[in-house]
């Protein structure tokens, strides 16, 4: 049997399955805050996530020891590309979906993996199910893979270094602002989307900066370093210092200098896309909270360990994320309770 002949409503549940897999492996923050969201939107959510996951795994590949029949990362993204648009392009459900979504064992799942369906398939199936489930414009996902093909070696744009902020902002409205973009449809708004654009954008790039302050020295190791050269070379920071600080493991005073002004420009991001939160539905605004406020934490862990981000990785405690999980979930019932 080939992918192409499965029954949808054998392989959706399937699919949207396989998407929570890798959210809960992978995005313990976003994993988190997707169980303040209604049961209804959490697996177009996990769909989302589990796609950008999928093509980050393969960039990621990019100089490491692969197995022998994997293809090279350009020809995997545009493998990936190609069959998201093929699929795009055939879709004939009536995307309601409802009755597609995972709810329990289901008989046909077995049969589904003997016909030797692999996760990109199946993550390629869910995603394209959200995307006209919630009409999604797709070119959120062409602007986010040209991004991604800019950390491809041997693509023309492919890019390891940022001269400027504005240089790794453009990076970012595909490898970010799209995400966030991408995830409106899904949540809901209160305005016209277009009036919610803006701050959408900007919390995908404060999500993405701060993965960039605390990755530095996971970057360096694949000699990548995604933050603005002219910021870095204002406090007397070059690629040889930074490569001096991931080898001893200690942040260099002029470093620790950069990184505090670094943080304080993502912040900005954040505090610009605060507002937008509010012209979200009410019944997302809790879940979309408690993942700002707990990624904007991990800026605040940076600064708490001295800037140390050559020897460690800085992380939210699960206490703690739980803990504003928790608090978020309250205020959202109280607020439900007064709203009636």
């Amino acid at each position: 049997m080939t992918e192409g002949r499965l029954p949808s409503s054998a392989l959706l549940p399937l699919a949207y399955r396989e998407c929570r897999q890798i959210a809960a492996a992978h995005g313990r923050t976003y994993f988190l805050a997707t169980r303040l969201l209604s049961a209804e939107r959490r697996p177009a959510v996990h769909a989302l996530y589990a796609f950008a996951r999928m093509v980050d795994d393969v960039v990621d590949r990019t100089g490491r020891p692969t197995a022998a029949n994997d293809s090279d990362p350009i020809t995997e993204l545009d493998r990936i590309e190609r069959d998201l648009r093929a699929a795009l392009g055939s879709h004939t459900g009536k995307a309601r979906g409802d009755a597609l979504l995972p709810s329990g064992p289901n008989p046909e799942h077995e049969r589904i993996r003997e016909a030797g369906l692999r996760p990109r398939a199946l993550v390629l199936a869910a995603v394209t199910h959200t995307i006209h489930r919630y009409g999604i414009a797709a070119q959120h996902f062409w602007t986010f893979l040209d991004s991604m093909r800019m950390d491809a070696p041997g693509t023309p744009s492919f890019r390891n270094r940022y001269a400027t902020m504005a240089e790794l902002r453009d990076y970012m409205r595909g490898s970010a602002a799209a995400i966030g973009l991408q995830l409106l449809p899904v949540l809901g708004t209160v305005v016209p989307v277009p009036e919610a654009e803006p701050a959408a954008a900007a919390l995908g790039e404060a999500f993405q900066l701060t993965n960039f302050l605390r990755d530095v020295a996971e970057d360096l190791d694949r000699d990548r370093v995604y933050l603005p050269a002219d910021a870095l070379t204002a406090f007397g920071v070059d690629d040889d210092l930074l490569f001096e600080c991931r080898r001893t493991g200690r942040t260099d005073p002029r470093v620790r200098r950069a990184l505090a002004h670094l943080i304080a420009v993502n912040r900005d991001l954040y505090r610009r896309a605060e507002s937008g939160i509010d012209l979200l539905e009410p019944r997302v605004r809790p879940a979309i909270r408690t993942a700002a406020t707990l990624y904007s934490d991990i800026l605040h862990h940076i600064e708490r360990s001295d800037y140390a981000v050559f020897d460690h990785r800085a992380a939210v405690p699960r206490h703690h994320r739980l803990r504003i999980a928790a608090a978020e979930f309250t205020t959202a019932t109280l607020r439900n309770r007064l709203d009636r």
